[in-house]
C-alpha cells in the first residue's frame, strides 16, 4: 500500500511540475505535443491522470528537453529545475581579477555571505587590515593618479567588511610577516615608518576584533595553501593572479574548507598568540 501511495505521490508531483514548467515558458499542450512529437491526447493524459502511472521515459525526457528543465526535477529526484549542463556551468565561474583594491566582484561575494564564517588565505597581507599608507605604497604602481580615489572608494567597503556580522578566519604563512617586518622580498623598499605603523595596526586589530577576527600563521615548509577565500557554504574562490576561480558546488567547497581547516589545526602561531608574535617582530623593523 505504501509503495502505491509513493508512486501516486511521485506521479502527482510530475504532473504539477510539468504544468509549472509549461506555465513558466508559456507553452500550451498543443505546442508541447508538437515539440516532442506526440499526440495531444497522450500529453493531456499525462497532465490529468490522477493515478500512479507515469508516462514513458521518452516522453519525460522529451518534455524536459523542450521546456528547458531536467528529468530529475520533473520526476521529483531533484529540487533544482536546471539541466545538468546548466548546473555544471553555474558551479564554476572564471572571473577577471583586476589589480585593484576591493573590486565590485569581491565585495558582492562578501555581501552575499554576510553572517557566514569567511575563511581566507591572502596573497599578501589582507587588504582589510592595511593602513592607508600601506595601500598607497602597494597599489600606486598600478593605479597611478587614481590611487587616492581608489582608496577612498574602497575604504567604505573595507569598513563594511570589518563591521559585518561575518567571522573572519585568516591563515598566512609564517614567512609573510617576517618578510614584511624586515622589508625583504615582496616588501623590499617599503619604508620602515610605514611598516611600523602597519604592524601597530595589526596588533590593535588582532586584539580588538578577536574572536570575530582570527589570524593564524602556518609553516609553509610543512603546508601549502594557494590564495583562497571560502564564503561560508556558498562558494570558494581561488585567486590565480589574473582571474578568480569561483566554485559553488558543495563537494568542492567542503573539500577546500577541509584543506583550510587543516592550516588552522596545524598553525604555528594561533589567533590568541598573534598579538604577542606581532609585538616580537617590532625589533626587526629598521
Amino acid at each position: 500500500m505504501n509503495e502505491i501511495n509513493d508512486k501516486r505521490a511521485r506521479a502527482d508531483l510530475f504532473r504539477r511540475r510539468l504544468a509549472q514548467a509549461m506555465q513558466s515558458t508559456g507553452t500550451t499542450q498543443s505546442g508541447l505535443a508538437r515539440e516532442i512529437g506526440t499526440d495531444r491526447s497522450t500529453l493531456s493524459q499525462a497532465l490529468k491522470d490522477e493515478g500512479a502511472r507515469l508516462p514513458g521515459a521518452h516522453v519525460v525526457g522529451a518534455c524536459a528537453s523542450a521546456l528547458g528543465v531536467s528529468c530529475d526535477w520533473l520526476l521529483g529526484l531533484s529540487d533544482r529545475p536546471e539541466s545538468a549542463a546548466d548546473l555544471l556551468s553555474a558551479a564554476f565561474v572564471l572571473t577577471h581579477a583586476p589589480r585593484a583594491l576591493i573590486d565590485e566582484t569581491i565585495f558582492s561575494w562578501h555581501r552575499e555571505a554576510a553572517g557566514y564564517k569567511i575563511r581566507h588565505v591572502p596573497a599578501a597581507l589582507p587588504d582589510m587590515l592595511k593602513t592607508q599608507e600601506m595601500l598607497e605604497w602597494e597599489y600606486s604602481p598600478h593605479l597611478g593618479r587614481t590611487i587616492t580615489q581608489a582608496i577612498n572608494a574602497s575604504r567604505d567597503r573595507l569598513d563594511w567588511m570589518r563591521s559585518s556580522q561575518s567571522d573572519y578566519e585568516i591563515a598566512m604563512p609564517l614567512y609573510e610577516l617576517h618578510s614584511f617586518a624586515t622589508g625583504t622580498g615582496y616588501y623590499h623598499g617599503l619604508p620602515a615608518p610605514v611598516r611600523r605603523a602597519q604592524l601597530h595596526q595589526l596588533i590593535e586589530l588582532t586584539e580588538q576584533l578577536y574572536p570575530r577576527l582570527r589570524v593564524t600563521l602556518f609553516d609553509a615548509r610543512r603546508l601549502y595553501a594557494t590564495p583562497i577565500t571560502i564564503f561560508g557554504p556558498l562558494l570558494a574562490v581561488l585567486y590565480t593572479g589574473g582571474h578568480y576561480m569561483a566554485f559553488r558546488d558543495r563537494p568542492r567547497i567542503e573539500t577546500l574548507t577541509t584543506d583550510f581547516d587543516m592550516l588552522i589545526r596545524q598553525a604555528s602561531i594561533t589567533a590568541r598568540d598573534m598579538p604577542v608574535h606581532l609585538t616580537e617582530l617590532r625589533p626587526l623593523i629598521c
